[in-house]
């Protein structure tokens, strides 16, 4: 649900860029009072993990549309809604700056539709109000299914709404809403399944981490090494081989935007902010969709034109990409959190 700056006018983006950057602000404040180290390894290390499992796309069966975890609502389970919002920030700003994946004026919509959502919304008044001081089980998998379908569900509607927003004739509202939200209430479903056995996994190995996240907490105390290595090889694996096993098929927004125009994605003015953007990002990308650039490690033009597609995809760009990304994204989002408690040792 990356959107690309062609959906998106200078006024709705720079709107949404001011009110992602006051919400960073404000995040920032909250969670100097409960960073400690073991949270800030645990937030670089989720970073990681979130960037990995975001390059597989599953295929939704029966559409022709693939999926991507969204992952907002773990972070919000394992960190709190705060220090989630920050790792969410900073996965999809390196996706963005380091791979062409979502444009950089949209970023701002991105993020506040992929964190913004998960975290102050269906977090605190779904998931907690479902698991509320006496986790089970059986509530968890329930409040992450049902946070997570209607946190993506809210984050589709968003799309939907800056499109019109910004006055993009050729996505119709209720031609466009009709599409996006069925489609991404079938990939909710899936995030909420992911969402609930990996929050089941750190509930069993450490339950403080859920119980200190959802008391804004530091987890002084907490050993949280065996869970974040865990992690932390499962970022390896996805970002390294799971990768390879990504649908071809275009995401639930493509799809979408398929279905009323005919084509993936939109032509993007070439002058004015949108080309000046693009040629930034077009310089920042070292990695376009998570593939090596042109004329290093890829084949000809005429090469790939001949060559079958095959699946799994298992191509060492892709591979290199997950690991050298989630490791930017481990190092970003390490160094907010550690920057958060030197500001908190020094006040």
């Amino acid at each position: 649900m990356h959107m690309a700056d062609a959906l998106i006018s200078p006024a709705v983006g720079g709107t949404m860029w001011a009110a992602t950057a006051g919400s960073i602000a404000y995040c920032a404040r909250k969670v100097n009072l409960e960073m400690d180290d073991r949270k800030v390894a645990l937030m670089g290390v989720l970073g990681a993990f979130i960037f990995a499992v975001q390059m597989i796309n599953f295929t939704i069966p029966a559409t022709g549309s693939s999926g991507h975890l969204g992952g907002g609502m773990i972070l919000a389970i394992l960190l709190g809604p705060y220090a989630a919002f920050l790792v969410m920030s900073s996965v999809l700003t390196v996706q963005a700056l380091f791979f062409a994946d979502g444009g950089l004026l949209a970023l701002g919509c991105n993020i506040f539709n992929m964190a913004f959502f998960p975290c102050f919304i269906a977090y605190p008044f779904i998931y907690k109000k479902i698991v509320g001081d006496s986790p089970t089980e059986k509530k968890i998998i329930t409040g992450a299914v049902l946070s997570a379908v209607l946190g993506l569900q809210m984050g589709a509607f968003g799309v939907v709404l800056e499109t019109v927003a910004s006055g993009i004739s050729e996505l119709p509202f209720s031609t466009f809403v009709m599409l996006m939200q069925p489609i991404h209430l079938a990939i909710g479903i899936v995030e909420g399944v992911v969402t609930s056995a990996v929050v089941i996994f750190v509930w069993k190995a450490r339950p403080e981490i859920l119980q200190y996240a959802m008391n804004a907490k530091p987890l002084k105390g907490v050993l949280v090494r065996n869970v974040a290595l865990g992690l932390l090889a499962a970022a390896l694996v996805t970002g390294g081989a799971l990768s390879w096993f990504a649908s071809a098929h275009p995401d639930g927004l493509e799809w979408a935007i398929q279905g009323v125009t005919g084509s993936p994605e939109l032509s993007e003015p070439e002058q004015g902010i949108h080309g000046n953007l693009a040629a930034l990002q077009e310089k920042s990308a070292f990695m376009p969709d998570y593939g090596f650039k042109a004329g290093t490690e890829e084949p000809s033009e005429a090469a790939a034109e001949e060559a079958p597609e095959q699946w799994p995809a298992v191509d060492a760009g892709t591979s290199t990409a997950g690991l050298v990304g989630g490791l930017i994204t481990l190092l970003v989002a390490a160094c907010i959190g550690l920057l958060l408690r030197r500001r908190n040792l020094a006040t």
